[in-house]
C-alpha cells in the first residue's frame, strides 16, 4: 500500500487515538536548519493525496513551518535539509523538482504526490487567533434558535478574572491552535469564543469523540427495541461473513464488550506490536470482515483495551438493527431530539473512509446540547431524548482503560485545580476535541483544537482557568 510519510503515523488519529492525548508529544528533529518564511513559500500548493482526494501544503508567517492540510487538519513539518523536512514521526518528507528547479512532487521511498497547483490562497486569519485584536473584551453569548439558554459570566460563579487571562494567552499565541471554548453553568451558555477561521456555524471534525456519539445511538436502539439487550452476541448479526481466526471464543463476545472496549480483539492502538492496525484497516474494502478476522488477545470481556474496530463494529450493528444508515438514524432520533441540523457524517466501511474514518462533524453549540442532554440525565428542552439508566450505565466504570475508568465509550477523567481534584465524564478526539461533564458543579466545557500529535494545553486550560472556580474558599 502506498503511504506518505507526511502522515503515515498519523492516518489513525482521525477517530481513534490516546486515552491520555496529552502526552502526545512531537519528537525533536535531530538537527535544526535554518529557513526563511520566503523560502518556506516555495513549496506551497495544492498536491495529489490518497483515494482521489488533495493534500495543501503551507507556510506558516507565525512559526515559520510548513504544514500539511487534509481536510481541517494541519500536520507540522519540520526543516531538516535543504528540501526535506520531518514530520510528526521523525520521518523524512521531502519535495522534489524538476530539471528547472521547479517543485513537482512532495513524498518519500513508498510514494510521490504530484503538484497540482500552486494558485493557492491561504488567508491571513488561518494563522492568526483573531485579526486586530490585542485585547479580549467579555460578551455574553447570543441567544439564537437552537433552544441554548445564554447567561452573563458575571452571574454564573465563575472567575472572569482567570477567563481575561486565559483569553490574552489565547490572543498572544501562548496557546496555540485554540478554535473554541464554551461554558455551560446552570444550563445556561456564559463563554462562547471562537478563533482563527472558526465560528459558531462552521463544523469541526469530532475525532474520536464520535465514539460517545455511536454510544448514545446503541442506547436508543435497545430503547426502541431494535437490539434486544448489550448481551447480544457480535457474531449473531453478521450471519453472511465467514471468520477464521479464534472463532469460538470470538462468538462470546457481545456488544457490551464493543461498548467497553473490551473485545478481546488483538488491536491495542497503544501496543505498536498489535496484530491489528486502524491504518490498515482503513485502506481495506471491508472495515467488519477486517476487524472480527482479528486474533483475539485476550477473552471478551477481559482487559480493557482501547481499539478503533469496536466502535466501528457497535455502528454496523446498529445499521443492520435498524435497516438505517448511522446518519440516517442519528437524523431521526439523536439528532432530531437535540435539534442538529448542521452535520456531516460519512459513515461507509471501506478504503474510501481512509482519510476521515467515519467521524461526525458537528458545531460546538451542538457539542454543548450533547453535553447537556448527558448531564441532565437524557433530557434536553424538557424532552427525554437518552434513558436515564442508558446514561448511568454509559458513565459506570466498567474497566479501565491506561489508567482512567471507562464506560460505554465514555472516559472518567481526574483534574486537578490547585491541589483539588475534580472527577469529570469526557468524549473526547485527538487534537482538542473534548466534551467535559462536572456532575457536581452543573458545568459543561467544549473545545474544539488543532492539536494533532502534539502536546496538547487543553486539560491545562480547564485545570488552571476553569476548575478552580469551584475550589473551596
Amino acid at each position: 500500500m502506498n503511504k506518505l510519510l507526511i502522515i503515515s503515523i498519523l492516518l489513525h488519529i482521525f477517530s481513534f487515538v490516546s486515552a491520555q492525548e496529552g502526552n502526545v508529544v512531537l519528537p525533536q528533529t535531530a538537527k535544526k536548519y535554518a529557513v526563511t518564511y520566503e523560502q518556506l513559500k516555495e513549496y506551497q500548493g495544492l498536491y495529489e493525496y490518497f483515494n482521489n482526494t488533495q493534500m495543501k501544503i503551507a507556510a506558516s508567517p507565525v512559526d515559520t513551518l510548513l504544514y500539511a492540510i487534509i481536510g481541517e487538519s494541519r500536520y507540522r513539518l519540520m526543516p531538516f535539509e535543504k528540501d526535506i523536512f520531518l514530520n510528526g514521526g521523525n520521518e523524512k518528507v521531502t519535495f522534489l523538482r524538476n530539471s528547472q528547479g521547479a517543485i513537482v512532487e512532495v513524498g518519500d521511498n513508498t510514494g510521490k504526490f504530484k503538484l497540482i497547483s500552486k494558485n493557492v490562497q491561504f488567508p491571513k486569519e488561518m494563522w492568526y487567533p483573531r485579526l486586530n485584536v490585542s485585547k479580549y473584551v467579555y460578551q455574553q453569548p447570543t441567544k439564537d434558535k437552537d433552544g441554548i439558554l445564554s447567561g452573563n459570566l458575571d452571574k454564573s460563579g465563575l472567575d472572569k478574572a482567570l477567563l481575561d487571562e486565559l483569553m490574552q494567552k489565547i490572543l498572544d499565541g501562548t496557546y496555540k491552535n485554540v478554535h473554541s471554548i464554551l461554558i455551560m453553568k446552570d444550563n445556561k451558555l456564559v463563554f462562547e469564543e471562537y478563533f482563527y477561521e472558526h465560528s459558531k456555524q462552521k463544523l469541526h471534525e469530532m475525532r474520536s469523540a464520535t465514539k460517545s456519539f455511536i454510544s448514545a445511538l446503541a442506547g436508543i436502539a435497545m430503547e426502541q427495541g431494535y437490539i434486544k439487550s448489550t448481551n447480544e452476541t457480535v457474531f449473531s448479526y453478521f450471519p453472511e461473513y465467514t471468520f477464521k481466526k479464534d472463532l469460538e471464543a470470538k462468538k462470546r463476545m457481545t456488544i457490551k464488550h464493543l461498548l467497553t472496549n473490551t473485545s478481546g480483539l488483538d488491536c491495542d492502538t497503544y501496543n505498536p506490536k498489535a496484530y491489528g492496525n486502524e491504518t490498515e484497516m482503513g485502506y481495506t474494502d471491508d472495515w467488519i470482515q477486517y476487524s472480527l478476522d482479528l486474533p483475539m488477545i485476550d477473552s471478551a470481556g477481559g482487559k480493557g483495551q482501547y481499539c478503533s474496530s469496536n466502535p466501528i463494529i457497535m455502528g454496523r450493528i446498529i445499521e443492520k438493527a435498524t435497516k438505517m444508515t448511522i446518519p440516517q438514524f442519528a437524523e431521526k432520533t439523536l439528532f432530531k431530539g437535540l435539534g442538529i441540523k448542521n452535520y456531516v457524517w460519512n459513515f461507509k466501511l471501506d478504503k474510501s473512509s481512509a482519510e476521515t474514518f467515519c467521524q461526525v462533524y458537528l458545531t460546538s453549540r451542538d457539542m454543548v446540547k450533547f453535553g447537556s442532554m448527558y448531564l441532565n440525565k437524557g433530557v434536553w428542552n424538557g424532552k427525554q431524548v437518552l434513558s436515564k439508566d442508558w446514561v448511568k450505565q454509559s458513565w459506570t466504570k466498567h474497566t479501565n482503560i491506561e489508567g482512567l475508568d471507562y464506560g460505554y465509550l465514555w472516559w472518567t477523567k481526574y483534574l486537578e485545580a490547585n491541589g483539588v481534584g475534580y472527577y469529570g465524564k469526557l468524549a473526547q478526539g485527538n487534537g482538542g476535541q473534548k466534551i467535559y461533564i462536572f456532575e457536581e458543579q452543573n458545568l459543561i466545557v467544549v473545545t474544539t483544537a488543532g492539536h494533532y500529535n502534539v502536546q496538547s494545553p487543553i486539560n491545562e486550560i480547564v485545570s488552571k482557568y476553569i476548575l478552580p472556580s469551584f475550589n473551596k474558599k
